[in-house]
């Protein structure tokens, strides 16, 4: 500020603030206290007090300094997502003395600040809760998983088609994801010093698709996909505040609870199946519990994987997961298949293959809309959203087998759509709202006379 005016005149009058300061400087190089010079606090009625400029003159010299432009360019990197970061950053007005400087200064503070002011309503539409692309992704990834239900049981019950061969066929298709890296000139293992942890991210997915695979064989789709997806969500809830200390907001932990609710009351047995088996069978006791407790163990695994790519989001890309899922799936699958003697059957029928083939697209389609929502969501949230397959499962599966389901079946599925659906509209309505208030309080104390 000081060598500015020392350019203006021999000796100018600054006023900061009628209750502040004022400095007299004089055109000495260099600069050293000379006799008549000093610095002084003048009270309302001296000379020269009403004639000095006000602070608007000061606008596009603030703009100048260091600590301005770091405010501002440590603000500017989200915009890189979604518009140029160098955007009016060429043309600054410059202030010059006299009337004329001061309505030019004060427009030129008026537009750095529309322009924070636009850096702060980027930042409510980069924010995660309000980005409509990222919930349509995660909703059609959910709609993706009722698919892949449905697939699987109708590939089991019609072609005999083990789900262990399909998690097999499916793993080895989805290899093919590694061009995406190779592409963008990417390690496909992972970075540098990240590998390891990419590593125990797929092992830890794979091991979750194995468990709940296998678990299909022993109890049924619908009592399995309801396990795994209600364990997914509360143990990753628990994980991501243990291991990457991320908690949920009270609104979002009352969804939750509500969503994890409905999905008990779709588990309740109906009065058929608790009849079907003798309570003396241990054979049928056993084997049911083995079911269950893959269910369990599948959903342990796969809010691991969730917390583990939420904790790599920064370095590996969602093309580098897929691949690292594949490859670890086509070893794991194979393990898993001798594990449990589940026998190899080949489609034999182009229905089975376009089957097959279809149930690799959603698989896929499933993938990249919830991994790419960690990016930039809790993963409890994800896994809660994708909770929403369990109706779109059964709608579907009552439009290939028409059977009426039970009461605590219709009520659980409810609780679970409202519970999505809530869970969307509080992240991106308030969202929104939230941002617009931040712009209309900073323009207001743009216009604000004290600055």
């Amino acid at each position: 500020m000081e060598s500015t005016h020392l350019l203006s005149s021999s000796k100018k009058r600054v006023k900061i603030h009628p209750h502040t300061v004022t400095a007299k400087y004089a055109t000495h190089t260099p600069y050293s206290p000379q006799p008549g010079v000093h610095t002084h606090f003048p009270q309302p009625g001296d000379e020269g007090y009403d004639d000095a400029p006000s602070f608007e003159d000061f606008g596009s010299f603030l703009e100048e300094t260091s600590d301005k432009k770091q405010l501002t360019e440590g603000r500017k990197w989200p915009l890189t997502l979604f518009g140029s970061k160098d955007k009016d950053t060429t043309s600054k007005p410059q202030a010059v003395a006299g009337g004329d400087g001061s309505e030019g200064g004060a427009r030129a503070a008026k537009g750095a600040g529309k322009g924070v002011g636009e850096q702060l309503a980027s930042f409510g539409e980069a924010s995660v809760s309000a980005s409509r692309l990222t919930w349509v992704g995660l909703l059609g990834a959910a709609l993706a998983h009722g698919c892949l239900i449905v697939l699987t049981r109708l590939a089991s019950e019609r072609f005999s088609l083990g789900p262990l061969f399909l998690l097999l066929v499916r793993s080895a298709v989805q290899l093919l994801s590694v061009a995406v890296p190779l592409h963008r000139g990417e390690n496909p293992f992972g970075p540098a010093g990240y590998r390891l942890r990419l590593l125990c991210y797929g092992v830890a997915y794979s091991l979750s698709l194995c468990c709940a695979y296998a678990s299909l064989t022993f109890v049924s789709p619908g009592n399995a996909t309801t396990t795994w997806r209600l364990a997914t969500t509360a143990l990753s809830a628990t994980l991501a505040f243990l291991l990457l200390e991320e908690r949920l907001g009270l609104a979002d932990g009352i969804t939750i609870t509500a969503g994890l609710c409905g999905l008990g009351l779709v588990l309740l047995p109906t009065a058929d199946e608790s009849n079907s088996d003798s309570p003396t069978d241990p054979v049928a006791f056993w084997r049911g519990a083995f079911g269950w407790s893959l269910s369990a163990l599948a959903g342990l695994w796969m809010a691991l994987a969730l917390v583990g790519y939420r904790s790599l989001k920064e370095r590996v890309g969602v093309g580098t997961a897929l691949f690292t899922v594949s490859w670890t799936g086509c070893l794991l699958a194979p393990a898993s298949l001798a594990l449990l003697q589940e026998g190899w059957s080949w489609p034999s029928s182009a229905p089975a293959w376009g089957l097959v083939l279809g149930l690799v697209a959603c698989s896929v389609a499933a993938f990249l809309g919830m991994t790419h929502a960690l990016t930039r969501l809790h993963p409890a949230l994800v896994s809660a959203s994708q909770s929403l397959e369990v109706p779109v499962a059964m709608l579907l599966h009552l439009a290939v087998l028409p059977l009426a389901p039970t009461a605590p079946e219709v009520v659980g599925n409810v609780m679970v759509i409202l519970s999505v659906g809530w869970l969307v509209a509080i992240k991106l309505l308030p969202a929104r709202g939230g941002g617009r208030r931040q712009r209309e309080e900073y323009e207001e104390i743009l216009d604000s006379p004290i600055k």
